[in-house]
């Protein structure tokens, strides 16, 4: 069985926590959690998650401004990133895309099926490393 390491960035605590247990029903998946953007940039360089969930709006610096600060690091640069944000409009989400995010995933999420929207995200990365 792989481990998948996914970092949680949201400011708000009962968002993690939520994320984190929708993300425990998918037994490969192992969490950790960071309240901004600014630890999560310390954290993704230690700990070096295979996928990171990014809060588009949190205070101080926000998801775009995270991203974009972890490709600046070269031990950060490759780390797929899916934004997780209330604001889904199609334009949106094509802004998202183009800062080079792998996906977007909208608040309020199901916690029932968030795994496997999640997974199928990572998907396509297997495949493409595989070959």
């Amino acid at each position: 069985m792989t481990e998948i390491r996914i970092l949680l960035v949201d400011d708000e605590p009962d968002i993690r926590e939520l994320l984190d247990i929708s993300l425990g029903l998918d037994g490969e998946f192992i969490t950790r959690g960071c309240a901004s953007g600014a630890d999560a940039l310390v954290t993704a360089a230690e700990w070096s998650p295979s996928l990171i969930l990014l809060d588009v709006t949190m205070p101080y610096m926000d998801g775009p401004t995270t991203l974009a600060n972890l490709r600046k690091n070269s031990r950060t640069a490759h780390i797929p990133i899916i934004f997780l944000t209330g604001r889904t409009r199609s334009v949106e989400v094509e802004q998202y895309l183009s800062l080079g995010a792998l996906g977007v995933l909208s608040k309020p999420f199901d916690p029932m099926t968030l795994a496997a929207s999640v997974r199928s995200h990572l998907t396509p990365l297997a495949s493409h490393h595989a070959s």
